[in-house]
């Protein structure tokens, strides 16, 4: 039996919501009346106007129901039929123009079922518009169809009255089998997808994400579509059951149904040509075009979909980027690159400012009897070109690595590491502290990068952008004791003894702190980083210990330098007593891209579950607040670092030592502008980069003068900033 239904054309524009779901003492537009706040005069048509309309070619099956607003001019309106209520906003002989189109004021050749319109509109060859309200100075031209039903979710996990739980849409981030699944709103951060895919093992946690996210909507029936002021839709398909912002751009869109897309002063969203986005939320200021295919997503603010990228079951954080590729199952953290048709990213968590190469595989769920493998990947996250990776694997903040085909499971927990697979000798290679070595360069511009290409203008989540943070500082130390035991384990099976752990690592790290040269000689391998049973070696060992124990150092000092600039302290006295000195080295959190120490997350799960945190408002204040105190955590947690590389009490830091510090801190600043330098330089002296370009002065014109390199050029101008400032302040601490 055919599924289309038969109705008389008296009931088309009418009973958009059924009797049953209408609250007493309402009718079937008390939702639009709510909805619409143009705050818009409307009236009844004259009878010169209904004839005059008539002669126009309109039609209305009832001329009562057609109420227009001051000034109306009858010749604006053309060729249109209109069932239901209809309200049209004053139209004046004008013609809007957007880009290099041109279009007169009114409405021409269009079916329009129960809408309403602002002022001075274009509604041009719409087949069929029913039940959006739309904003002033909206153009809507060649739109086959522009609808909502009564059940309109636009995108968000919820259900209306008398549907069923099982027709709610969720996203199944992070894991492929929707063990971690969430339900989407409008305004969802991507701390709040982490906290809920996260701690599934509380389930008063997640009964709480669900209250919250049912009472952000209530479960009424009956509300329209909204196409905000000054919004231009034009060459579409079907736009079905859509939200959508002020000045939004949309044009040549294939299909876009059951979708919120923010688009206003916080940024203008675009949808391109060829798009097809089904059960998704869009962010201010996205560009979406050329083929996108998007199916329950979020897309945060200043993010871009484009070249037929494939976004499905996924979250994508703010100010990132995709072109192109497949990403399936996965949360991403802000700042995030994947621009090759030839890169797949599944049920994988990637912390953010990461960035794929062209043919990476991230990951493959082959290993396992089920599609139930994650990936989880700190900061920085970079796979080179042509890298598989198998689920479940774990990385380390700012791990890179080279190109090759990944045969089993791998846990790096060592920070800015190269992981290279040797395959002719069967084995891993892990060069710890490698960007510090080879690439400081493209290390410090990412982060410069990351930090300039953040566009949002209300930053609730404070993203941090240095590579040396709570969260790296603490993975550095517990690279450290790795080092320390990795090296003495490598001298006991030289030397054939049996140590326990404690031993193991008492003797690295003397091996290490007074460098002998017997650290360059021994086999250090690591075999619990790989799933295979083959060696893992670490390679640089001892170059890679002395780096990080002075990029804590470093890290420590730099913050109490900053805290004395910024509070202007000009002695030694007060600066002592403004010092954190009760502070202890805590775990840290990165929720979705912000960082928090563990403690406060304690607090926070406590608040919710006391009902002090009742809404997802409450939640977003809680990230609110810890932006607001980041620096002085960061500030506890840098100098309880130092205190502890340095084996000190906070008693034993006199001016002394503290100037000793300033030096090294110093120091090693140099050392990373020198490094950044030099790793650029690089590039204008291997002959092989050369050969392609038939003199310097040619290479000099296609890649730029290294001297006029202007990240280069700011960086060293503020190192010798960086150097007057503290000999300012050594001088008024009396060091």
């Amino acid at each position: 039996m055919s599924d289309i239904k038969k109705k008389p054309v008296s009931s088309l524009g009418y009973n958009f919501v059924s009797k049953e779901f209408i609250p007493k003492g309402k009718d079937e537009y008390y939702l639009r009346n709510l909805q619409n706040r143009s705050g818009i005069v409307y009236r009844q048509l004259t009878k010169s106007e209904i004839k005059a309309l008539q002669q126009h070619n309109n039609t209305a099956d009832d001329w009562s129901k057609l109420l227009v607003a001051e000034p109306f001019n009858s010749n604006l309106i053309k060729n249109c039929n209109f069932f239901g209520l209809n309200r049209i906003g004053k139209l004046e002989n004008l013609f809007l123009e957007y880009h290099d189109i041109r279009l007169q004021v009114g409405l021409y050749d269009s079916t329009i079922v129960s809408c309403d319109f602002g002022d001075n509109v274009v509604v041009n060859n719409v087949n069929y518009m029913s039940h959006y309200i739309a904003g002033n100075e909206v153009i809507i031209v060649n739109v086959n169809e522009l609808s909502v039903s009564d059940h309109s979710k636009f995108g968000n996990g919820i259900i209306r009255e008398g549907e069923k739980e099982n027709i709610r849409i969720w996203l199944e981030i992070c894991n492929e089998n929707a063990g971690r699944a969430i339900m989407p709103f409008n305004g969802m951060l991507p701390g709040d997808a982490w906290l809920w895919s996260r701690y599934r093992d509380d389930e008063t946690l997640m009964k709480k994400f669900k209250q919250f996210t049912e009472k952000q909507f209530d479960k009424k029936r009956g509300y329209y579509g909204k196409i905000g002021d000054g919004t231009v839709i034009k060459n579409c398909q079907i736009i079905k059951d859509t939200w959508i912002g002020k000045e939004a751009y949309i044009k040549g869109a294939n299909k876009l149904k059951n979708l919120t897309i923010n688009s206003g002063d916080e940024g203008k969203t675009q949808i391109g040509e060829g798009c097809e986005l089904v059960n998704g939320i869009i962010g201010f200021g996205c560009r979406i075009f050329y083929g996108v295919k998007a199916v329950r997503f979020i897309l945060s603010d200043h993010s871009q979909l484009k070249y037929g990228a494939r976004l499905i079951n996924s979250y994508l954080g703010y100010n990132s980027t995709i072109s192109c590729c497949e990403v399936l199952n996965s949360l991403i953290f802000p700042a995030h690159e994947q621009h090759h048709n030839n890169s797949f990213l599944c049920a994988a968590l990637v912390l953010g400012q990461s960035n794929m190469a062209a043919g990476a595989t991230i990951g493959s769920n082959h290993n396992s009897r089920g599609a139930d493998g994650e990936i989880i990947a700190g900061r920085g996250f970079w796979p080179g070109l042509c890298v598989s990776l198998k689920h479940n694997s774990k990385f380390a903040s700012f791990t890179i690595i080279a190109k090759g085909d990944y045969p089993a499971e791998l846990n790096i927990p060592i920070p800015f590491s190269l992981v290279s697979n040797d395959v002719s000798n069967d084995k891993l290679v892990i060069m710890p502290a490698y960007w510090f070595m080879y690439n400081m360069y493209a290390l410090a511009r990412n982060e410069e990068k990351y930090e300039a290409r953040d566009k949002r203008g209300n930053k609730l989540h404070h993203i941090e952008y240095d590579f040396l943070a709570p969260d790296s500082v603490n993975e550095i130390f517990d690279s450290i004791y790795l080092l320390k035991k990795f090296t003495g384990q490598a001298l006991a099976k030289k030397q054939n003894k049996k140590l326990d752990e404690s031993q193991l690592v008492s003797l690295g790290g003397k091996l290490l702190e007074a460098r002998e040269p017997i650290v360059e000689e021994l086999e250090i391998l690591a075999n619990e980083f790989e799933n295979a049973g083959r060696k893992v070696q670490l390679t640089k060992v001892l170059q890679s210990y002395t780096i990080f124990k002075e990029l804590v150092v470093y890290y420590g000092v730099n913050q109490l330098l900053h805290f004395a600039w910024n509070h202007k302290i000009n002695d030694w006295e007060n600066f002592y007593v403004a010092l954190p000195l009760r502070a202890r080295r805590s775990s840290w959190l990165n929720i979705g891209g912000q960082l928090f120490p563990q403690p406060a997350v304690n607090t926070f799960k406590k608040e919710i579950y006391s009902g002090i945190i009742k809404n997802w408002d409450d939640v977003h204040g809680f990230y609110r607040l810890n932006a607001q105190i980041y620096q002085e955590q960061k500030l506890q947690h840098s100098f309880a670092s130092l205190l502890e590389i340095l084996e000190l009490k906070p008693s034993d830091l006199d001016k002394k030592i503290f100037r000793e510090l300033v030096q090294q801190a110093l120091a090693t600043r140099e050392w990373m502008v020198k490094g950044i330098v030099e790793s650029r330089a690089k590039d204008y002296h291997n002959p092989f980069r050369k050969m392609v370009y038939d003199n310097r002065r040619q290479m000099e014109k296609v890649i730029g003068k290294l001297d006029e390199n202007s990240f280069i050029n700011n960086r060293m101008a503020e190192m010798k900033d960086y150097r007057e400032k503290t000999k300012v302040l050594i001088k008024k601490l009396k060091l």
